[in-house]
């Protein structure tokens, strides 16, 4: 009876076939940590999957709306949560709010120290709840307004989108930060807002982004820098700030059109090439055992799930559903694009994870929560009798 609820409603088929590509994501992350021999990871990832699964099913059982309607309510919390974390940063709170890679991200829900998984993974990263959180109450102060059409009627999706990215980037986390302007953008040409407003704010922020980059952490610089130093030679940057980026260009290249095979390959065989292989550049560690080739499988698959995306928001009349398909489509295209773009040399290190591939918990789940709100909103399209949503004359 659960199952026929979830699958009832329209859009079957496309739904299913981004159910399926997100299953062949999940298997080719499984294999590929499977592949690095971190067998506690690779159990812990099977656990994330199934939680992330019952998620997904949650998230089914009514009406997007109803999301909506708390849209406000959940972003506030997750402010909090934002703030809560940085409280915690900057009082020492250390048990409540670890430091884990330089970065204070998550917040402890049983500040106990132990070496138990459950009780290490009782925690969460508010970030990650943000990138939701945040297309919700985007979509939800857009859907009925057209202010936004004018220059300063962009001020309030602005303030939006600047309030949880300067709490993020205070953690700090440039990857998860970079994430919000892209999808704004996106959301506001889809809803209809006019490009030469939007063309003007991109050049304001072009001038001002000297500001912002003074204003980071030295080795948030260094990770910029390294976009443009990452061809020399120079064997300190090679050893110690590039080294990272220097060894995925290689280990992609070495991959060739085919690769050396599942679990082949030293970049496999030797962690210590490539410590984040199973997380941040898995992408590098799946050019190397399938190649091109399969790199190619990759794209095609998260390409049919952003496609879908984009059909879910084109098939709908509620302004709501169509900004909330748009917005999540766009997170995971974006999350995409910057994760490749970093193993490949051509955005900066990030530490930012590829959807429904990499290792980790909080994004997993977040991701099948952005699954499970896509197929939400193909489930509940409504009968138009009006005008459609952001239709204008000009």
């Amino acid at each position: 009876m659960l199952l026929k609820r979830i699958w009832q409603g329209h859009l079957l088929g496309l739904r299913l076939s981004m159910i399926l590509a997100v299953i062949a994501l999940l298997a080719i992350g499984l294999a590929s940590i499977y592949a690095t021999g971190r067998m506690g990871d690779f159990r812990k990832q099977l656990m994330w999957i199934g939680l992330g699964a019952l998620l997904f099913v949650f998230l089914n059982l009514f009406s997007y709306r109803v999301l909506g309607q708390a849209s406000d309510f959940l972003f506030v919390f997750t402010l909090m949560l934002l703030a809560f974390l940085l409280v915690g940063k900057y009082l020492g709170w250390r048990r409540v709010v670890p430091v884990i890679g330089g970065a204070s991200r998550w917040i402890k829900l049983l500040p106990l120290d132990s070496s138990n998984f459950l009780v290490r993974a009782a925690r969460i990263q508010p970030s990650e709840i943000a990138k939701l959180t945040y297309i919700l109450a985007l979509a939800w102060y857009l859907r009925n307004r057209k202010n936004y059409r004018t220059l300063s009627g962009l001020i309030g999706p602005f303030l939006l989108t600047l309030l949880p990215m300067m709490l993020i980037i205070l953690e700090p986390d440039l990857g998860t930060t970079m994430l919000f302007l892209p999808v704004l953008f996106i959301v506001l040409f889809v809803a209809g807002a006019r490009v030469k407003h939007l063309l003007i704010i991109i050049a304001l922020g072009l001038i001002c982004s000297p500001v912002f980059y003074f204003a980071m952490e030295d080795y948030q610089k260094d990770r910029i820098r390294s976009l443009v130093k990452q061809n020399t030679d120079d064997p300190y940057w090679l050893r110690g700030t590039g080294y990272q980026l220097h060894q995925s260009k290689i280990c992609i290249g070495s991959g060739g059109l085919t690769g050396h095979g599942w679990r082949r390959g030293i970049y496999v065989d030797y962690d210590k090439f490539l410590p984040e292989r199973h997380n941040d550049f898995i992408f590098a560690l799946i050019a190397h055992q399938w190649g091109l080739l399969g790199c190619l499988g990759v794209l095609g698959l998260y390409t049919l799930v952003i496609l879908g995306g984009i059909e879910i928001a084109s098939q709908h009349n509620d302004p709501f559903g169509r900004l909330l398909a748009v917005g999540i489509s766009a997170q995971i295209a974006v999350q995409m694009l910057i994760n490749i773009g970093m193993t490949i040399g051509l955005m900066p290190v990030t530490g930012l994870t590829l959807p429904f591939i990499s290792y980790g918990g909080s994004s997993l789940l977040t991701s099948f929560m952005a699954l499970g709100i896509l197929c939400n909103v193909a489930r509940h399209r409504r009968h138009q009798i009006a005008r459609g949503a952001f239709e204008f004359d000009d």
